[in-house]
This record gives C-alpha cells, sequence and structure tokens, in this order.
C-alpha cells in the first residue's frame, strides 16, 4: 500500500527530518536532484517543485524550460551516511509540465508506460542486476587516481582483498535503504567488486541500481576512495558489466521455470531487438573496449550456463530461475534501459517470435567457422548510433523526444 502524505508528513516530523531531497535523472543516467525543507513538502507533493530544465542533458531549451519535480511518495528512503539527527530523506520524482502533463522526455514515465503495457498483456515482469565497479585510491587532494586499491583477483579474501569492508559498509547501508544484498565479493580485476541484489519489479530496479550507485559512491568516498564504474577503466583489467537478470511471470507461475512457449519467446524478442537497443545499453564510447573480450558477449546468441553468450540461463531451481542478458554495462540511463529489453521480450510475445537452438559454444575460442555465422553486436558507439537511429522499434518504444534529443547528445560523443 502507498503512503499517503499525511503519513509522510508524520514520519518526516518524528524522524527529525530537515532535508528532502527530490531525485531524478537526466537523459543519460546521470543522478541529479533538488534539495527542499520538510515545510516546501506539501507544495512539492500537490504542485511540484521548479527547475530549470534547460540546465540538463537532454531535456529542453531556454524557451521551454519550466519543469517541476513531484515526488512518488513509495520511494521515500532515508540516506544513513547522512547525520541522524537532522536527517534526510530521498523521493524519486516524476517530471511535469507546468500545466501537469507528464514531459515527454521523463524517461521514469517512460519505464512506466512499459510496464503497464506488460500487465496489459497480463504478465508480471521482475528484473536486477549484477553490478561490477572498481574501487581507486585518491591523491593528497582527494581527487581519484588510476591506482586499484588492491591486487586482488576473483573471491580473494583479505588481506589480498581489501575492499571488504568498504562492500560490508555498502551493503549494510543498502539493507537500511530496503534493498537486500544477495551477494557481495572482490572480482577478477585489481581493485574491482561486485555486489548483486534481490530482483524487483522494473521501476523499483532502475531505482535500486540507481541508489546502488549512490552508495557506492558515497561509502567509497567516506573511506577515503573513489568508486569507478566505467566498462573498461584500466586496458590491462578486466573490465566491468552489469548484467541483468529477469524473471518473467503470469499469474504468480515463473513462466522460465517452467519453459514455457511464452518465457522462449521473450528471449527471442529480446535477441531480435539486441543491436538496434546496444546504444542504450552500452552508451559511452569506453563500453566498446569492453564488448567481445572479459567474458563481455560480442555476438548475438543463447545457451543455458554458458558466460560466453549473450544469454543464458543460470543455473536455479523454482522461483529463482531467470534469464541473464550479459551485454549492459553500468552507464546506461536504467530507465531506458529496462524500458526497451521489457519492451523488446513483450514484443517477442506478441509477434510469437521463435527462439534459435541454444549455442553450446564457447564462443571466446570457437573458430570462424562458427563465429562467422553469427550476428554480431555493434562495435564502436557509432555503429550501434546508426543502428539505432533506423529502429522503428526505438522510435515507438521511446518516443520521438528522447530519440532526437538522446542521438543528438551522443553524437556529439563522437
Amino acid at each position: 500500500m502507498k503512503p499517503t502524505i499525511q503519513e509522510i508528513s508524520a514520519f518526516v516530523r518524528e524522524n527529525d527530518v530537515k532535508f528532502i531531497r527530490l531525485a531524478f535523472c537526466d537523459l543519460y543516467g546521470v543522478q541529479k536532484n533538488i534539495s527542499i525543507l520538510p515545510s516546501e513538502l506539501l507544495r512539492a507533493y500537490h504542485e511540484g517543485i521548479p527547475f530549470d530544465a534547460s540546465a540538463i542533458a537532454g531535456f529542453t531549451d531556454v524557451t521551454e524550460s519550466d519543469l517541476f519535480l513531484v515526488p512518488e511518495l513509495s520511494t521515500l528512503s532515508a540516506l544513513p551516511w547522512r547525520p541522524q539527527h537532522g536527517g534526510v530523506i530521498r523521493f524519486y520524482c516524476d517530471i511535469k509540465r507546468p500545466d501537469g502533463s507528464i514531459f515527454e522526455s521523463d524517461t521514469r514515465a517512460t519505464l512506466k508506460r512499459v510496464v503497464e503495457e506488460c500487465r496489459s498483456m497480463d504478465y508480471a515482469c521482475r528484473m536486477g542486476t549484477e553490478c561490477e565497479f572498481y574501487l581507486f585510491k585518491t591523491d593528497e587532494n582527494g581527487a581519484p587516481t588510476a591506482i586499484p586499491l588492491d591486487g586482488g583477483s576473483y573471491c580473494d579474501v583479505a588481506p589480498l582483498d581489501k575492499g571488504e569492508n568498504v562492500r560490508r559498509e555498502i551493503c549494510l547501508c543498502l539493507e537500511e535503504m530496503g534493498i537486500t544484498p544477495e551477494t557481495s565479493h572482490h572480482e577478477v580485476g585489481s581493485g574491482q567488486n561486485e555486489i548483486d541484489f534481490k530482483t524487483a519489479e522494473p521501476l523499483a530496479a532502475a531505482e535500486n541500481l540507481l541508489t546502488f550507485q549512490t552508495v557506492v559512491r558515497n561509502i567509497s568516498a567516506r573511506n577515503g576512495l573513489s568508486a569507478c564504474f566505467l566498462p573498461k577503466p584500466l586496458p590491462d583489467q578486466s573490465s566491468s558489466g552489469m548484467h541483468v537478470n529477469l524473471t518473467l511471470l503470469r499469474e504468480g507461475q515463473n513462466l522460465f521455470a517452467s519453459r514455457s512457449e511464452a518465457s522462449r519467446q521473450f528471449m527471442a524478442g529480446i535477441l531480435h531487438r539486441s543491436a538496434e537497443m546496444t546504444a542504450f545499453l552500452n552508451p559511452i564510447a569506453n563500453s566498446y573496449d569492453r564488448l567481445g573480450s572479459n567474458h563481455a558477449p560480442l555476438y548475438i546468441s543463447w545457451s543455458p550456463q554458458n558466460r560466453s553468450q549473450l544469454i543464458r540461463l543460470p543455473a536455479a531451481t523454482g522461483d529463482k530461475v531467470q534469464m541473464q542478458l550479459r551485454s549492459p554495462d553500468p552507464m546506461v540511463n536504467p530507465y531506458l534501459a529496462f524500458s526497451l529489453i521489457l519492451a523488446a521480450g513483450l514484443e517477442g510475445i506478441r509477434d510469437r517470435r521463435e527462439l534459435a537452438p541454444p549455442l553450446n559454444e564457447n564462443l571466446y575460442l570457437a573458430p570462424p567457422s562458427v563465429t562467422d555465422k553469427l550476428e554480431k553486436l555493434p562495435t564502436s558507439l557509432r555503429e550501434a548510433l546508426s543502428i539505432a537511429e533506423q529502429s522503428d522499434f526505438v522510435h515507438r518504444v521511446l518516443g520521438e523526444k528522447i530519440c532526437a534529443h538522446y542521438f543528438a547528445g551522443k553524437r556529439n560523443q563522437l
């Protein structure tokens, strides 16, 4: 049950909240916020808090710069790294125009719309991410260096793993915020870490990821470190991915567990649109230094439990059975990425798309006689943008305003 504004106001009074952050992200997934005092909460809820949208990447120009942040009350979360007395809470926000209509480039609203489409088809989807990141040392001025925190490798323990206390602090902080970590460990690269948490409905999953990245950055800074989510921060070390795990449900039943026809069509839809989505799942030039190496996929194929494939079905039983999309990286705007992934899967069901047979090959070692027959993901941001710009699917799911601004901004990065 969603809380009422009266319940939220009582929570603010009883918990000595002094600041309220209204959070959102720009078109490219960069997090933003405006802080208000508790006395402005009712105005925020009923009218919205204005901000200059022309100063936000991918939003508007100065001729129509007034937009409003309206908090989603169900996203209330205290920020544990802030003072307990005179505390700080945060809401994620919808973005609206002065007349109260939804702003066309509000990517949160885009994901809401796709989730509603999923419901209208009598399906539900749960999503979760496995997000890798590096911890780097900082210099005497607190600026990040390119020196990893440690020289540990996969699943190492202290003293080789110097990040375990930081990961512990991150996990406890996430738990206080209502996000349940499942596992945490040192990853393959020097100074590289991974924390995985439970799946959630798509909108919550997107905001769990945004919260996770905020927590990682703040806890790292508090420990004198810099957290880095670049896909390939060091040329001689392992890359950082963000695998997306999905469960498809109907009437509460996990369709991947039963290997239902709908689950196969869902996977086929994602594979079919994967090249067209890549500009949003791998959104920066550095993303393409990762694909095709260090357990990151390059070819559009699938196979159970095979970590060289674009899609795999990790070994699990019951409700834990899910599909894993392995191409995305941590630089995504999760609202856009999840919108496209979910829409592609739903399209596969509607079109009754047939899933190709699994390819049980190690594609990192496979000969050209195998790989030459496979379609590849784009190998550069320029190529990915060209494919996405010509995609009727991308334009239909995201809308012309988002596409025009996104493609223009990314072209400027080439």
